[in-house]
């Protein structure tokens, strides 16, 4: 039935997958606050690890997954690593999160959302 919609369009299996992946990987508070801290600019693990109010080990195993799961990048210089978002579709997709639970947190319509 939907299929004979002109309009009708379903993601293949392989984006299903990788976006289940992605929002897998961010289901958690420490990861959501790291990749919003990385949004306003490269930073190190201990200074992630003070924003996110966690400790820097637990911090640096999130960013491993993360930047496994191509949502954040590194960039080495000597024996210390900037981490940063990997592109502006990471932004999108916190800032759509964060604006969806804004509006629940008080109780306002669920609109359109924008970038902050």
């Amino acid at each position: 039935m939907h299929a004979s919609l002109p309009e009708f369009d379903m993601p293949t299996d392989e984006q299903v997958h990788l976006a289940a992946e992605s929002f897998r990987l961010l289901a958690d508070p420490t990861r959501i606050k790291v990749l919003w801290a990385l949004l306003q600019g490269e930073s190190s693990v201990a200074c992630l690890a003070e924003l996110a109010g966690a400790a820097p080990t637990a911090v640096s195993q999130h960013l491993a997954k993360l930047r496994l799961a191509g949502l954040v990048k590194g960039r080495r210089e000597g024996t210390f690593v900037y981490y940063s978002a990997a592109d502006d579709h990471v932004r999108g997709l916190l800032a759509q999160a964060l604006h969806h639970a804004d509006h629940l947190d008080r109780d306002l319509p669920v609109e359109h959302a924008h970038r902050p």
